[in-house]
């Protein structure tokens, strides 16, 4: 485990790591009831319309094409996300659009798509826009062939310019992977990779129809360490069918042994009325007890914080030395629809099917359908069909409840600055609202400012909603994950 966290961290950060922060349970356990959106945008997707979705999206792209707010005149840069939706077979936990085939020519024409959808969105924008991210999720990016790959990069850069030291991530699958596919991100510029891992015990992985030998973990690693990657992130969930507090803390075990500068321990959803797929563990009985999957994330949040990972905040965690880390101690997070990002002032424009966008006024999201995404491609048209203009006071809570997410408080008088309003006045009644939260030391309030404690942390989204004026009533949003 020591090899685990060698970082190049200062020794002040790596000293103030040596006594991690406590773990509540009970005070976990007392709201792991509520149910609360992630906060990846606000106001939530569920708030998107299809009216108009189109026009908002094509009003917005001409929009956001304005100078820096930082007054340099230059253009804001581009976050690119790209959505490759395919698998071999399918995960029963996942929760993600994905299309189910063991025939990769599909990508053929799927990356066909994108070239189109590229061209539309491209002919819009500024080009001395430049990228300061592309991030390939999905899916299973690593579905697409090699050859694939070396032309999805061809297209990006025939649409796009990448600014110097861009930062290009991937997910991958360990069982899908090969050195060849190294190689072919590594000309697309990648040095961040994500793997899908989940759990390394045979029985959880055999009950979730994912089978996958933790050498191919051991591999995969190895080989991106080889080709010069620099960040590797882990992706687990907890939660999931047959998994036990002691066969979990294993699975960290294992992840440890990897040396990752990053980990993101998921909660498994159960919403088997989006999923059916997700029903198998209802007739088999196999999903852990709500008791024994917090008790899960206790072992997890004790056993990365002991070998010296900074919890970022919800599910992610990070060397003292990663850039998360560095972000969060800097005030400078962020958070996107891919969860917590380290760039700012960036545009996200997503591609593919079921893809969602966001600009500073607007978000728009992608048809699910993937002929109807070929279909309106093809007439010329963007493959719009929900989107969400937002109106000062969206912008403004949406403002505060990221500050919460990212930075674990809010200094009044520099949100009253930046909002342009006085803040301890228009949300006087917000702040009232927090004599529960106060009375369990989640957060505290001062004459200037408000502070999530140590101990809040695992409740930050409980903390946020306290400003989100679009909630319905619980049992409506209990459709929404919980707050662990």
């Amino acid at each position: 485990m020591g090899q685990a966290i060698k970082t190049s961290a200062a020794a002040s950060d790596a000293a103030a790591c040596q006594s991690p922060p406590a773990f509540d349970l009970d005070l976990v356990r007392k709201y792991s009831h509520v149910a609360a959106p992630r906060y990846t945008s606000y106001p939530p997707a569920t708030k998107f319309s299809e009216d108009m979705a189109a026009q908002h999206a094509g009003d917005a792209i001409i929009e956001d094409n304005t100078p820096a707010s930082n007054g340099s005149g230059s253009p804001q840069p581009l976050s690119l996300y790209f959505h490759l939706p395919f698998c071999e077979s399918r995960c029963w936990y996942c929760g993600c659009t994905t299309i189910i085939t063991r025939d990769h020519g599909v990508a053929d024409a799927y990356l066909d798509d994108l070239a189109r959808e590229m061209e539309l969105v491209a002919r819009k924008i500024n080009p001395r826009r430049k990228v300061g991210q592309l991030h390939l999720g999905g899916g299973t990016p690593t579905f697409l062939t090699p050859t694939q790959l070396r032309r999805f990069n061809s297209l990006v850069r025939a649409h796009f310019s990448y600014a110097p030291h861009a930062e290009v991530s991937v997910e991958l699958d360990p069982r899908k992977f090969t050195r060849d596919h190294v190689h072919a991100l590594r000309e697309l510029g990648a040095t961040r990779a994500s793997l899908g891992v989940q759990d390394t015990d045979r029985r959880v992985q055999i009950a979730v129809h994912r089978y996958q030998p933790h050498d191919l973990n051991r591999q995969a690693v190895a080989w991106l360490r080889e080709e010069g990657f620099s960040s590797i992130n882990v992706d687990l969930i907890y939660g999931l069918p047959l998994q036990t507090a002691a066969s979990f803390a294993r699975t960290i075990d294992d992840m440890l042994e990897l040396c990752p500068d990053r980990l993101s321990v998921f909660s498994y959803a159960h919403v088997p009325w989006i999923k059916p797929a997700q029903r198998i563990f209802e007739d088999r009985g196999q999903l852990p007890e709500a008791e024994e999957k917090l008790e899960m994330f206790a072992l997890a949040h004790h056993q990365l914080t002991a070998a010296g990972f900074v919890d970022i905040g919800l599910d992610h965690f990070a060397k003292p030395g990663d850039e998360l880390a560095i972000a969060l101690r800097e005030g400078t997070l962020q958070r996107n629809f891919q969860g917590y990002s380290t760039r700012s002032g960036a545009a996200l424009y997503a591609f593919g099917m079921s893809s969602i966008s966001q600009t500073g006024t607007t978000y728009w999201q992608n048809t699910k359908d993937l002929p109807a995404y070929h279909s309106l491609l093809a007439e010329g048209r963007l493959p719009v069909t929900r989107a969400l203009r937002l109106n000062g006071e969206d912008r403004r809570r949406r403002t505060i409840i990221m500050r919460i997410m990212c930075n674990r408080g809010i200094n009044f008088a520099a949100m009253s600055a930046e909002l342009g309003v006085d803040f301890e006045q228009t949300y006087a009644s917000e702040l009232a609202s927090m004599a529960d939260l106060i009375a369990d030391d989640i957060v505290r309030l001062a004459p200037t400012g408000l502070e999530v404690t140590p101990a809040g942390v695992p409740l930050l989204r409980l903390v946020a909603m306290r400003f989100d004026n679009t909630l319905a009533p619980q049992p409506a949003l209990m459709q929404h994950a919980r707050v662990i």
